[in-house]
């Protein structure tokens, strides 16, 4: 720790390890590059390579943007700003779905795995209020799918979903089952997504099956179960690793689902750099 060399002023100022690799932060000062030269800005309060690791200090360790700000002599509406550009020119290079299909086809892989995820945010007032309180999860938040790849590689992240929207819904509004179909690709997914395959003859959709209340699974269904839970194990890894951003752990930022979209399709081009497979 170390105090501020201006003996008026009663701040100080620590420095923090940045867990990151070069090119994540390269990245990122590029994106802040791309945005400054699209809009035609030429002032600049600091260097853009240190511009980007002021962004990338808020977004993976959650600090606040007074604070952050504060320690490097600029304001929290510019290291606001910084922020939002980065984030944009990032999302906009997060693959869409057809082109994540693409890619997973031209990787040899034979299928994907389906799955979603609670982003956690502050409980909203007015109409919104009940939209976002998810009852699996008892808490307010964003619904966003996402597909891997069986290596674990995180290959798409959807638009943000009100928290209280079902699993299955939120994937059939993506129209994920189609475009399975048109990538030629199979889908392995837990039972919340049972219902989302309208194809019982060949389903592209893999889920395993529901115990009957009164009836008991086969030995065979028992392992069939076993072996889509095995694989489905892979799940956990990106999703992991995407949280380690710790923004997600609970959103401060005003709950929109748009910026919370460009939020989440940003993080996963700079987890697909951080955590190659």
């Amino acid at each position: 720790m170390t105090t501020n060399p201006d003996p008026d002023s009663p701040e100080l100022v620590y420095q923090v390890r940045l867990p990151l690799s070069t090119q994540t932060v390269q990245q990122v000062r590029q994106a802040i590059t791309t945005y400054r030269k699209q809009v035609r800005s030429r002032w600049r309060k600091l260097p853009d390579g240190q511009a980007a690791l002021l962004v990338l200090a808020y977004l993976r360790h959650d600090q606040r943007l007074r604070d952050l700000a504060g320690g490097n002599s600029i304001s929290a509406s510019t290291l606001h700003r910084w922020a939002q550009q980065a984030l944009t020119v990032l999302a906009a290079q997060a693959p869409r779905l057809p082109r994540a299909l693409a890619a997973a086809v031209r990787a040899g892989h034979e299928y994907v795995l389906l799955d979603a995820t609670l982003i956690r945010t502050r409980r909203r007032n007015g109409r919104r209020k009940r939209a976002d309180f998810n009852g699996k999860h008892r808490h307010h938040g964003l619904l966003f799918t996402a597909l891997v790849d069986p290596v674990g590689n995180l290959l798409w992240i959807s638009a943000a979903k009100a928290g209280r929207t079902n699993d299955a819904t939120a994937a059939r509004h993506q129209h994920i089952t189609a475009a399975l179909r048109q990538a030629g690709l199979g889908c392995i997914a837990d039972m919340a997504y049972s219902a989302l395959d309208d194809n019982p003859n060949q389903p592209t959709i893999i889920t395993g099956r529901r115990p009957h209340p009164r009836r008991l699974l086969t030995r065979t269904q028992t392992q069939i179960n076993a072996m889509i839970a095995r694989d489905r194990a892979v799940n956990e890894h990106p999703f992991a690793y995407l949280k380690n951003w710790r923004i997600l752990t609970k959103l401060r930022i005003k709950p929109d689902p748009a910026r919370a979209t460009t939020l989440l399709r940003a993080l996963l081009v700079l987890t697909q750099i951080e955590n190659p497979r």
